[in-house]
């Protein structure tokens, strides 16, 4: 591991397993497990980089795919890199592009070489390798970067899951050897589809390649969740106890509690600021849908133990209100809110496995918790 990042596992909680811990970066120390809002395009929808302090962010997230199309990965680096660009003085991960280019883009041709696509915008034909992937990313200058890898849809056949592990593998390696910067930590992704055989291989495959940290990719795309947590069961426990494992693309309440229980430390996700724009707050509870009408004379806050600053000052009324007549504070303060509530999600989730009670707060969490608002993934703000 570079000298400039460092990985401690303070603790596991007696109760669960569940892991407590503390990566160190050059712009700053992340707890474990951790909640990343996203930022898709340098920016975290509807929240300024104040706002995102106010409510406890310790690490954003940034798309490669999308700042490589909108402004540039030059201009980015003219500007000093993102965290000047979008005025951001805690760390910043950047994804490869890959969920994009093999979700958004059209695609022409996969080859060993990388893929050929074209643009979601315009149509404009274009090329991803592992080497520029590395290029893109080490220019925008995240702290954590990714490796450029292969994403196999849901219900994918063994033969060609297995050909896109291997292709991930292999252009693992080449974004390993192209990786200059030391002041970024590259993490290599487990692939696999929903196959028990071929996540075991690739936890191994990539963890005998020594990468800083660990993305688990492929989850969360539309598969039933217990099939989610049984690729995790397979997974975690061969990757690296001493590096950081990050679940990609998950950000449910009970998704994170339950990633956390396998032993995953970070989380991403853009469900938060998405339904808030459609008026959905994030409850103890559950989802509420806070534009029906039956909030229309409610002057409760939002959530009557939640700090935020939508909680603190505004009725569960007025941001109906405000989201009914189309004014965009209403989804701001949504966003303020279903952010916050993750973020405050998992410092509790952090308190009980210092206090070795993680079961005991999943056995709470369980019984106001409404599975039927339960939502799944969101891949990013596009």
């Amino acid at each position: 591991m570079s000298t400039l990042f460092s990985f401690e596992l303070l603790k596991t909680c007696k109760q669960s397993g569940a892991r407590l811990g503390m990566l160190h970066t050059p712009h700053g120390d992340i707890p474990t497990p951790i909640y990343m809002p996203v930022g898709t395009q340098a920016s975290v929808k509807a929240m300024t980089s104040r706002e995102m302090h106010e409510i406890g962010t310790e690490i954003l997230l940034a798309n490669t795919y999308h700042l490589h199309l909108r402004p540039g990965e030059s201009v980015i680096k003219k500007a000093g890199g993102l965290h000047r660009f979008m005025d951001w003085d805690k760390p910043i991960l950047t994804d490869s592009g890959g969920f994009q280019v093999f979700s958004l883009a059209e695609l022409n041709k996969i080859s060993e070489e990388g893929v050929c696509f074209r643009s979601h915008l315009d149509g404009t034909a274009l090329t991803m390798t592992p080497e520029s992937a590395m290029q893109i990313q080490e220019d925008l200058g995240a702290d954590i970067i990714m490796a450029f890898d292969v994403c196999s849809p849901y219900l994918c056949d063994h033969e060609t899951a297995q050909a896109n592990l291997h292709r991930t593998h292999r252009w693992a390696k080449r974004c390993k050897d192209a990786h200059t910067r030391e002041d970024q930590a590259l993490f290599g992704i487990v692939q696999g589809a929903f196959h028990k055989d071929l996540r075991q291989e690739s936890a191994q495959t990539l963890s005998d390649m020594d990468f800083i940290g660990y993305g688990i990719g492929g989850l969360s795309v539309g598969e039933p969740k217990d099939m989610m947590y049984d690729m995790l069961d397979v997974t975690t426990p061969l990757l690296p106890r001493d590096k950081p494992r990050y679940l990609m693309g998950v950000g449910t309440a009970d998704c994170l509690l339950e990633g956390v229980l396998r032993g995953v430390d970070m989380f991403d996700c853009v469900l938060a600021t998405r339904v808030a724009r459609n008026g959905t707050v994030l409850t103890r509870q559950g989802r509420m849908v806070i534009r029906n009408a039956e909030y229309a004379e409610d002057f409760r806050p939002i959530d009557d133990t939640c700090d935020c600053y939508a909680c603190r000052h505004h009725s569960r009324a007025y941001i109906r209100h405000l989201i009914k007549v189309g004014e965009i504070t209403g989804a701001r303060l949504c966003s303020i809110h279903n952010l916050r509530y993750l973020l405050r999600l998992m410092e509790e989730i952090r308190e009980a496995i210092k206090e070795d009670r993680l079961l005991d707060y999943k056995k709470e969490f369980y019984e106001k918790y409404d599975m039927n608002g339960a939502f799944n993934r969101g891949g990013d703000e596009s």
